[in-house]
Order: structure tokens, then C-alpha cells, then sequence
């Protein structure tokens, strides 16, 4: 009886409908889509930078755990001290630069030997390694976010370089050029901005981390399997903060959608809420009515929601290769409560005041 009240409810307006459940649905799709940035760029990252296959990661001190604000400090032949310690099976010394010209890149100034002794080796899908002045390789998505082929000239740092090869994404940086050229455009061609280091026993761990410490005081030595959990939201000063504010934005949304939409609702069947009290209909059961009507809008605003949210990361990761959404399971059933949530919340004052009203003067509103 209520679902056939509800859905006759429903269809009799359709307009207010629709837009309601659009309403639910972009608060969904605000959650889902803007928390599967934010997390999913930091957490590919974290995976590329782990993916060069070192154990430890040794930075300037007071480093930021983000390689793109690093600062080319360190000289590069602390790397032969490095070398030396017992558990150390390589180390690549490597320059990094931010590229800003069209959009956040990081570029790794690489010694190829140092750096393939450390990550086993780049896969290749074309070309090979960069031999001449002004040569670069770059990784497959941001070759093909570019368009870009082995051979093609294009403009990093405001100067010109030639593409020599095409290697397989996931292993720290997208853009890899020789350390003489990143020397060159830095002007400290004897310094750099991290060492990467290799063991050779992964039980080795932590006592090559003490004996970096004692023989680096004061420099920041990081284990590269904490680092992913490092660049988590909850850990990244301010992310937490702003994932919370967007949350509540689109909570406030959908609480205003749907206490506009209820009320709206009761004032337009003031007449027929006289006629189901005049009837015996009691208080709880009108209450009841308004709030399954508002769930069910929800619910629809969620599924549309989440097939608008999978679209939208289909479509900008087909635009944009480079852009990481991750939309997990987990955000994906916090964005349906929040939506349900705020159908409870926006329908309470309707709800109760559709109960309140007395049925003769229900009965005789025009």
C-alpha cells in the first residue's frame, strides 16, 4: 500500500522528482569523484615512488615525503659512502625537477647504470636509452596523454628535448632525463635530490637505517614500505581536512534538495494528507510515509550517482591517462549513507509537520 502511495507520488510530479534524485546523485558524485582525486593521486604516487624498487630512501634533511618539492642539496658522491655499507647492494643518485609548463611533472636526472642497478630496469615499448644531449624518455601514459612518439621534440623547463624511448609506467617519475642535462638546468650538476638504495637482503633493513643515520645525522632517511602509508589522506597535512569539507558540502546538499523537495510535496498534497488522516491515518503512519518517499529518492540519487561517478572517471582517464581516480568500495558505501542520511535529516521537519496537520482544515485547502 505505502510503496503504491509512494511511487503514484512520484510519478504525478515528475519534474520535482527528477530533479531531486539529480540533486542526491551530484552529491554522490561531489564525494566519490573529488575523494577519488585526492586519493588516488597521492596513493599512485606513493606506488610509483616504490616502484623504483629500493628499500630505503635517502633526502636533505627536514625532506618532504613529496619527491616533486625536493631540493637538489645532497652531493652526489655521498652515494659512494653509501655504497660502502655491508647490507648496500646499489645506489642511484638522482636530480629531481618540477616541470610546471603544462601541468605538475616530475623529472628524474638518472645515471642509467646507477638507476637500473636499483629497479632491475625499465620494460621498453619504444626506443631506447637516452645517449645524447637533450634525449629524454618518457613513461606510456604521459606518452600517450601527449600523443607523443620516440623521436618527437617537445618543451620541458622551457627548452627543448627529443623523445629516445618509451618505458612502462611505475617506477618513480614519468619523465627521465641524463644528470649532465638536469645538471645543466639546475645549475648544480655535483648535487641531488635523492638516493635510492638498494639491499641486499631485505632483513637488512633496519640496520642499514641506523647505520644511515649514524653516518647521515640529520638527513631524512625513509623505508620505502611505510611510505605508502604515509601519502594516505589521513596522513597528508590537510587532505583529511579537505575531504571532510566536501563531505559536508555535499551533505548540506542533499539535506537542502531533499527538505525542499519534501516540504515542497506536502504543501502541493496538503488536500490529500487531510483525506488519509480523515480516514484513520495516524500521525506515525504520515511521518512514515514522507521518510520512505525521501529514502526512495535517495536510493535512486545513489544508484544514478555512482553510474555517473564511473563515467566521469572513465571519461577523464581516457582524456587525461596521466589523472588517477580511485574510487573504492569503501567511499563508495560512506557516499551512500551520507546520501540516505540526509534524506533522513531533510525530511524530518516535512514530515512532521504534514503529521501535525489537522484534518478538517486539510480537508477544506484549496
Amino acid at each position: 500500500m505505502n510503496k503504491q502511495m509512494i511511487i503514484a507520488g512520484l510519478k504525478a510530479r515528475p519534474v520535482r522528482t527528477i530533479v531531486s534524485v539529480l540533486a542526491v546523485a551530484l552529491e554522490v558524485v561531489l564525494i566519490l569523484v573529488v575523494v577519488g582525486l585526492t586519493t588516488g593521486i597521492a596513493s599512485e604516487t606513493a606506488k610509483r615512488t616504490a616502484g623504483v624498487g629500493a628499500e630505503i630512501m635517502v633526502q636533505p634533511p627536514n625532506s618532504s615525503m613529496f619527491l616533486a618539492l625536493a631540493n637538489n642539496t645532497m652531493p652526489v658522491k655521498l652515494a659512494d659512502e653509501i655504497r660502502k655499507l655491508s647490507g648496500v647492494q646499489a645506489v642511484a643518485p638522482v636530480q629531481v625537477l618540477m616541470n610546471s609548463q603544462d601541468g605538475i611533472e616530475i623529472v628524474f636526472g638518472i645515471d642509467p647504470k646507477a638507476f637500473d642497478a636499483v629497479s632491475g630496469g625499465f620494460s621498453w615499448h619504444d626506443g631506447k636509452m637516452f645517449t645524447q644531449p637533450k634525449d629524454i624518455v618518457v613513461d606510456d601514459l604521459w606518452a600517450n596523454s601527449k600523443s607523443a612518439h620516440v623521436g618527437d621534440t617537445v618543451e620541458l623547463l622551457n627548452q627543448k628535448f627529443k623523445i629516445a624511448g618509451i618505458v612502462e609506467h611505475g617506477k618513480g617519475a614519468r619523465i627521465f632525463s641524463s644528470m649532465s642535462d638536469t645538471g645543466e638546468m639546475t645549475g648544480q650538476a655535483d648535487k641531488v635530490g635523492v638516493f635510492f638504495v638498494k639491499l641486499k637482503n631485505a632483513t637488512l633493513e633496519k640496520q642499514t637505517v641506523e647505520e644511515l643515520n649514524r653516518l647521515l645525522p640529520g638527513y631524512t632517511i625513509r623505508d620505502m614500505k611505510e611510505l605508502e602509508t604515509l601519502m594516505s589522506s589521513t596522513n597528508i597535512p590537510g587532505l583529511s581536512a579537505f575531504i571532510q569539507a566536501v563531505v559536508l558540502v555535499a551533505l548540506c546538499v542533499g539535506v537542502l534538495v531533499i527538505f525542499l523537495s519534501m516540504y515542497t510535496t506536502i504543501t502541493e498534497r496538503t488536500r490529500e494528507i487531510g483525506i488519509l488522516r480523515s480516514l484513520g491515518a495516524s500521525k506515525g503512519f504520515i511521518i512514515r510515509l514522507i521518510f520512505e518517499e525521501a529514502t526512495f529518492v535517495c536510493i535512486l540519487g545513489v544508484v544514478f550517482g555512482i553510474a555517473f561517478s564511473f563515467l566521469i572517471e572513465r571519461v577523464l582517464s581516457a582524456m587525461f591517462p596521466t589523472l588517477m581516480i580511485q574510487i573504492t568500495g569503501e567511499w563508495i558505501v560512506k557516499a551512500a549513507l551520507f546520501a540516505i542520511l540526509s534524506g533522513i535529516v531533510g525530511s524530518l521537519y516535512p514530515s512532521l509537520k504534514a503529521a501535525k496537520q489537522d484534518p478538517v482544515e486539510a480537508l477544506a485547502y484549496e
